[in-house]
């Protein structure tokens, strides 16, 4: 089998079973465990795939910057924002993460809900300003591929807020892989936003589900929910409700 066509069959895999073991695949195919795992650092290089110990996970299609995310699938965005909006409360303090679906959370507030809204991203600040919240915007090193403050600054500012709620974005949910985004600096910021929360919701839309980025964020024992509107037979949302992770729908 030539090397573009041995790609393309463990990009399928990918796609059907969600995981790639290196050795296994080497077995099938009557090759050396180095060709396969040659082949899985060329696509991970290549941003289709993210290599991990013995094998490869789906690459999060989500990791583009700020400005190409807001063309990936909006509809789906749009439901898991309202579902989410749903879980606050009057009163309630709720953590924003930055990114496109928690700024589409923003226009599923009512516009008259009392609350209080803290996040570390400008824009989410800014499509803020004609609801009745109190906005609390943490300030730290802008980080423009997700239009976030990030580094010291921030996370030293993150640590003396304390939420309800948390409303976590990630780029890829995984059973085995967990919550991944793809920046170091990212996921740590998000580490810090979910410690100071009471609960913390992943904002999952669907493609999201099922792939996995570089950094991991947090693990799935760690938060009360996560919302998508992916289809329930999906393999990835079964696997996570065997593991007790509670899903909530998106219709």
């Amino acid at each position: 089998m030539l090397a573009a066509a041995r790609k393309d069959m463990l990009l399928e895999r990918l796609r059907r079973d969600g995981r790639l073991v290196a050795k296994d695949i080497a077995a099938e195919l009557g090759l050396s465990e180095d060709s396969i795992r040659r082949d899985l650092r060329e696509l991970d290089a290549a941003g289709l795939a993210v290599r991990v110990y013995g094998g490869a996970l789906p690459a999060s299609p989500a990791v583009v910057d700020y400005a190409r995310r807001t063309a990936v699938a909006p509809d789906s965005k749009a439901r898991v924002a309202a579902a989410a909006a749903a879980l606050i409360e009057p009163g309630a303090t709720v953590i924003l993460d930055g990114g496109t679906t928690a700024l589409a959370m923003v226009a599923e507030i009512p516009l008259a809900l009392p609350c209080t809204v803290i996040t570390h991203s400008p824009t989410v600040a800014a499509a803020l300003l004609d609801h009745a919240a109190d906005v609390f915007l943490i300030g730290g090193q802008l980080f423009k591929h997700s239009a976030v403050a990030c580094g010291a600054a921030a996370v030293e500012a993150a640590q003396r807020i304390s939420a309800d709620l948390f409303f976590l974005g990630v780029t890829g949910v995984h059973p085995t892989a967990g919550l991944t985004t793809g920046d170091p600096e990212e996921a740590a910021m998000k580490r810090v936003l979910s410690s100071r929360a009471a609960e913390t919701y992943v904002l999952a839309s669907e493609e999201k589900i099922g792939t996995a980025s570089r950094f991991g964020v947090v693990a799935l024992d760690e938060v009360a929910g996560i919302v998508t509107d992916a289809d329930p037979a999906d393999p990835t949302l079964r696997e996570l409700v065997a593991a007790g992770v509670r899903l909530i729908a998106a219709d």
